[in-house]
């Protein structure tokens, strides 16, 4: 089965439950939709967990294979997403925990950059370096609901849905986190000035 990176193309006001039910009699479709429409905050949870893009793809391809067999094990399937991300956040902690192990290995950034764009590319490599390192600093509850909010544009309500925390949380942990950023990243602009 091929993991599709592209937005959510599935019927939006068909429910969760009607997915997992169809996917748990083998409808290969219906699992796919539920890929279709939870990949990209998977894959936000995983990135907020790992802070490497090719790491968080992994372990949300590893994710939605582990859901998939033990969709028989989802007990509430009108909460889908809850039940799923969490499974993310299983997988991505393991990774993490073998990663620390291996960490002799080196790992490399993704890409060759052609001779005229060079620089370009050194400068943005630069950026996502201190972005990661700005979004390292976070608590990994602060990462996700940044992440969630910042790069998929869910709201805090759904936020506080696919975390199993509150409303009101999901904004405290933003807050936090955005002095947080402001505080590491104004270090950083005022670095790069001198």
């Amino acid at each position: 089965m091929s993991f599709i990176h592209s937005t959510p193309s599935s019927d939006e006001t068909t429910p969760d439950a009607t997915y997992v039910e169809r996917a748990r009699r083998g409808d290969s479709s219906a699992f796919e939709a539920l890929v279709r429409r939870y990949y990209r905050a998977a894959y936000a949870v995983a990135l907020a967990l790992l802070s490497n893009s090719m790491d968080a793809e992994d372990v949300c391809q590893d994710a939605f294979l582990k859901a998939l067999e033990r969709l028989d094990d989802c007990r509430e399937p009108d909460k889908f997403a809850s039940w799923l991300l969490r499974i993310v956040r299983n997988r991505a902690h393991n990774f993490r925990a073998y990663r620390r192990v291996r960490a002799t290995e080196s790992l490399e950034l993704a890409g060759a950059a052609s001779r005229e764009d060079s620089a370009k590319d050194a400068e943005r490599a630069d950026l996502r370096e201190r972005l990661e390192d700005a979004l390292g600093e976070l608590s990994e509850i602060q990462r996700q609901v940044v992440l969630l909010h910042d790069l998929e544009g869910l709201k805090h309500r759904e936020i506080a849905g696919h975390l199993a925390i509150s409303e009101g949380m999901s904004r405290q942990h933003m807050l936090k986190a955005r002095r947080t950023l402001r505080k590491i990243l104004g270090a950083l602009g005022e670095h790069l000035h001198e």
